[in-house]
């Protein structure tokens, strides 16, 4: 588990992504529909480049904090790389990707905090 809160944590993650200019991200609270996590952090990066960099450089700010993530899927094609971060799952994608599989609508009961927008 992860030493901050998971909302905490969700909007680092966030700031994160926009150092490397992640683009369309969303932060859903996923809690009262799955047992899955407590937030999804959706993002999208314009090559398998951007998408990469912006992965590595969540995962090395989180590493900082002492917080490494449970599993790394994706990375090798990085056309949707995913971080588990226990209560915080990080969804990155290219962006033809993230349009084909739309996570937003399949995860439309979520809510999406107003303090995240």
């Amino acid at each position: 588990m992860i030493d901050i809160e998971p909302k905490e944590f969700a909007e680092k993650v966030k700031e994160w992504i926009d150092a490397k200019n992640g683009t369309d991200v969303e932060i859903i609270d996923i809690a009262e529909v799955s047992t899955l996590g407590d937030y999804f952090v959706i993002a999208s990066g314009n090559s398998e480049r951007q998408v990469k960099a912006i992965a590595d450089n969540v995962e090395y700010e989180a590493e900082k904090l002492g917080i490494v993530p449970k599993s790394i899927e994706g990375e090798r094609e990085a056309r949707w790389i995913l971080l588990d971060y226990y209560d915080v799952i990080v969804h990155i994608f290219h962006a033809e990707e993230r349009q084909f599989y739309n996570l937003e609508r399949l995860w439309k009961d979520g809510t999406r905090p107003s303090a995240f927008e």
